[in-house]
C-alpha cells in the first residue's frame, strides 16, 4: 500500500526529473564555454580552467542526486529520501557559501585581472612562456598586445599580423624599425585584454547563475523531501496538501422565519 500521497510523488519525481535536466544543461554550458575560449588558451588560463572543470563536477554530482531522489520517491525509499535530504541541505549551503562570494567580487575582477596582466609588460621582455601564452591567445582570438600593440614594443610577432583570410577581423597599419629600415606591417587593431575579460566575465556570470539557482532547487527539494519523509514516517497522518475555506460550505441557515397561524373562523 502506497504511504506517501500520490500527486506528491508526482510533484517530487518530476522535480527530480528537472533537477537532472539541470544538471545536463550545466554540463553543455561547461562544454560549450570551453569550446568558445578554445582549448589551447582555456588550459594556459589555469583559473578559467578550474572553473570550467568545477562546472562538469556540479552538472555531474547535480544529475547522481536526482537520480537517487526519484528513485526514493518511485520505490517510497526512507533511506534514499533521508540521503536525498541531507545532499539538499549540505548542497544548498555550499551554494550559498560560494555564490555570495563570488557575487560580491565579481566588480573586482576587471581590476585585478588588469594589476596581473600588467606585470608581464613589456612584453618582448618577458618570459619564454609568457610570450608563448600571448601568441596563443592573439592567434586564437585575432587581437595584438594585451592593451596595446605597443605592448611588444619594437618586435611585434607574427600572430599579430592580420592575413587576407580573416577580413572581418580590423586591422591597422603600424611602422617600425626592423635594424635600420623602416617597414610596415598590417596588425590586429583590438588588444586582447577586453576580450580575455569579456570571456572570464561570462564564466564568472555562468557560474553565479548555476550557483544560485541550484540553491533555490535545493530548497524547494528540503522541502518536498522533508514532506515525503514525514508522510513515510507517519502514514496515519495524511499531510492536507489543499484544504477549501470553510466560507464556501453550504450549511443550513442560522434563523428560521416563523409564521404564525391564521386565527380559526
Amino acid at each position: 500500500m502506497a504511504r506517501i500521497n500520490g500527486f506528491l510523488k508526482c510533484i517530487f519525481i518530476s522535480f527530480n526529473i528537472f533537477f537532472a535536466i539541470v544538471g545536463g544543461v550545466i554540463i553543455g554550458l561547461a562544454a560549450l564555454s570551453q569550446a568558445v575560449i578554445g582549448a589551447q588558451v582555456e588550459n594556459q588560463l589555469e583559473g578559467q580552467a578550474s572553473g570550467l572543470i568545477l562546472l562538469y563536477v556540479i552538472g555531474i554530482v547535480t544529475m547522481v542526486i536526482a537520480l537517487v531522489g526519484a528513485c526514493g520517491a518511485h520505490k517510497e525509499s526512507k533511506a534514499c529520501l533521508i540521503v536525498f535530504l541531507v545532499c539538499m541541505v549540505i548542497g544548498s549551503l555550499m551554494m550559498f557559501r560560494a555564490g555570495i562570494p563570488v557575487a560580491i567580487a565579481r566588480p573586482q575582477v576587471e581590476g585585478v585581472l588588469e594589476a596581473r596582466f600588467r606585470q608581464f609588460l613589456p612584453l618582448d621582455k618577458a618570459e619564454s612562456n609568457v610570450k608563448q601564452i600571448a601568441d596563443a591567445v592573439q592567434t586564437q582570438m585575432h587581437c595584438c598586445g594585451l592593451f596595446s600593440y605597443k605592448d611588444w614594443e619594437n618586435d611585434i610577432p607574427d600572430s599579430c599580423e592580420c592575413t587576407e583570410v580573416v577580413e572581418k577581423y580590423e586591422c591597422q597599419n603600424i611602422n617600425y624599425r626592423d635594424f635600420y629600415q623602416m617597414k610596415t606591417k598590417s596588425i590586429y587593431s583590438e588588444p586582447c585584454f577586453p576580450i580575455i575579460l569579456h570571456y572570464v566575465l561570462m564564466v564568472v556570470d555562468i557560474g553565479l547563475g548555476v550557483f544560485f539557482f541550484l540553491a533555490a532547487l535545493a530548497v524547494l527539494g528540503m522541502i518536498l523531501s522533508s514532506i515525503m519523509i514525514h508522510q513515510l514516517r507517519h502514514p496515519e497522518r495524511p499531510t492536507v496538501l489543499f484544504t477549501v475555506p470553510t466560507i464556501f460550505t453550504s450549511g443550513p441557515p442560522k434563523y428560521q422565519e416563523l409564521h404564525n397561524p391564521p386565527p380559526p373562523y
